[in-house]
């Protein structure tokens, strides 16, 4: 008999990925299957194995995917199936996640599960838009509220004359449906009008939008700025603290969706550092790196090296196929004592620094005609190694060839276009949901536009396209594209500068 699994109830917080906890990245990296919501970011799925089975069960109004009940049997089978299970649950599963309702029906049914709480956006988004819940002097108490209870049934668990006069903050949760009914009672009830009121919609994600006021006039804003859910309601003279606390609006790239293409876990550090500046990063990579197809003759170049009197890294991923391959027959860097070692720029050269190689060449511009042009003079009746890409450009190995030298081109890896969820990615670039489209190499380009389909260019017609360097933004305007920013300098660093200053100069794009 098959032993039963084990479901882990995990709260994803308000949206941003960074709010999840370490908990919950940990058991999705051991996850068998994700059970997730509508309100999750779908970035967090990136934390997941490739094998991970993967059930949307969201719920918008008026339309489930699948009823309470059926998730609940959902997950009992799939636990019954010997698999680890993580139910997804945005903010935490105990406040107004029915998280509770879950973790019985496991009870019930004999199943092993674990809670792991979430960020609350009961707290967090306020936060987001610099509005603490509590203040010295101002606020010592707080309530979390229900905002969708039906205003109509009978019987409401809302005592709202005692909540409109105890707490000093009242934040109410997915409440902008009701707005009218929850204003009209806590005025009915002995709120002041002239009450401090915000509305967050989607806090800490890309479209995060604050709108302040009072309950007297809150309703007539909202209604004139069309803002609906997913938001939340925060009641309360802290909402005042905003005008100084405001922090995530004032980051250069707060309010900015964009895509980062480059392979994973590559793309990680760009992800990272554009996060840092506000924006909300999208991790689509175009392309996959995989052993090479004739490995048998890049282990013999490998073993061989020592032979050569350069070799030439004109990528972090070729540094990083050679020395696996140089681990796997037992060498490591002394086997490359008096080789001269070439990098293309600054982050081949710290993969080669991070194995103890100092590069003995890297040009000033970091492109492959470069590279030739400054190797020129050291290199007539030497032998050049060039570890490459299976697609990378002949430029390189024909002008080292005209300069004299004896050339050997092997490839050190392969580069096959990517599986990503195309899908989302078309629906949010022709909804003007992103901002921009980050491109690294020539290959990130094609393989996208091929991942898109044939109207690829049409997508991205209203979105910043950006590109690295000279050579992928001619690749990128080859196949159609109108390139926006390019860096100067062509680094992952560089590439965030030019977007920074671009940026800079436009203003963000209303969303839905």
């Amino acid at each position: 008999m098959q032993a039963k699994g084990k479901v882990y109830l995990v709260g994803a917080g308000p949206g941003d990925v960074g709010l999840l906890t370490l908990r919950g990245k940990d058991c999705l990296a051991e996850a068998d299957a994700v059970v997730y919501d509508r309100l999750i970011n779908p970035e967090l799925l990136h934390f997941t194995r490739e094998d991970c089975e993967k059930i949307y069960v969201g719920k918008a109004p008026g339309r489930h995917a699948l009823s309470q009940e059926e998730i609940n049997n959902l997950l009992v089978r799939l636990a019954r199936e010997g698999k680890k299970v993580v139910r997804l649950k945005g903010g935490d599963p105990f406040l107004f996640g029915r998280g509770g309702e879950e973790a019985l029906t496991l009870r019930e049914a004999g199943i092993p599960f674990e809670i792991v709480p979430g960020v609350t956006s009961a707290v967090a988004v306020p936060a987001y838009a610099g509005i603490p819940v509590t203040h010295r002097g101002v606020a010592s108490t707080v309530a979390i509220v229900t905002g969708n209870e039906d205003p109509g049934k009978e019987g409401t668990r809302i005592n709202w004359r005692e909540l409109a006069r105890s707490a000093d903050t009242l934040v109410f949760l997915m409440g902008v449906g009701n707005l009218s009914h929850i204003v009209g009672q806590l005025l009915l009830h002995g709120r002041p009008p002239s009450t401090p009121c915000a509305l967050i919609r989607w806090g800490s994600r890309a479209e995060q939008e604050t709108l302040v006021g009072t309950l007297v006039d809150i309703e007539a804003k909202a209604q004139a700025a069309s803002f609906r859910n997913p938001a939340v309601i925060v009641v309360g003279e802290v909402v005042r603290l905003r005008e100084k606390l405001a922090w995530w609006d004032n980051k250069p790239l707060a309010g900015r969706r964009i895509v980062v293409t480059r392979p994973w876990p590559r793309g990680k550090g760009m992800a990272q550092r554009l996060s840092e500046l506000g924006a909300e990063v999208v991790q689509f990579p175009a392309i996959k790196i995989r052993p090479p197809v004739d490995l048998e003759t890049f282990d013999r170049m490998v073993k061989e090296a020592s032979r050569f009197d350069w070799i030439v890294f004109t990528s972090v991923n070729g540094v990083e196929w050679f020395w696996r391959r140089l681990k796997a027959q037992g060498l490591d860097v002394r086997s490359l004592a008096g080789v001269k070692i070439a990098a293309i720029g600054p982050a081949t050269a710290e993969a080669l620094a991070e194995r103890g190689i100092l590069a003995d060449y890297q040009p000033a511009e970091y492109i492959a005609e470069a590279v030739a042009s400054g190797l020129k003079p050291y290199v007539k009746g030497k032998r050049v190694l060039l570890p490459r890409a299976d697609i990378a450009r002949p430029v390189l190995a024909e002008e080292l060839r005209q300069s004299g030298a004896e050339v050997v081109e092997v490839a050190a890896y392969k580069t096959e276009k990517a599986d990503g969820d195309a899908d989302r990615l078309r629906e949010w670039l022709s909804n003007g949901k992103i901002d921009a489209v980050t491109f690294t190499s020539a290959s990130t380009v094609r393989s996208l536009l091929e991942v898109l389909g044939g109207d690829a260019a049409e997508l991205l017609k209203d979105t910043v396209v950006a590109c690295i360097g000279p050579v992928t933004g001619k690749a990128a305007r080859e196949a159609g594209l109108k390139v926006a920013v390019e860096a100067r300098e062509y680094t992952e660093e560089g590439l965030i500068q030019a977007l920074l200053e671009y940026f800079a100069k436009t203003s963000k794009r209303a969303r839905e």
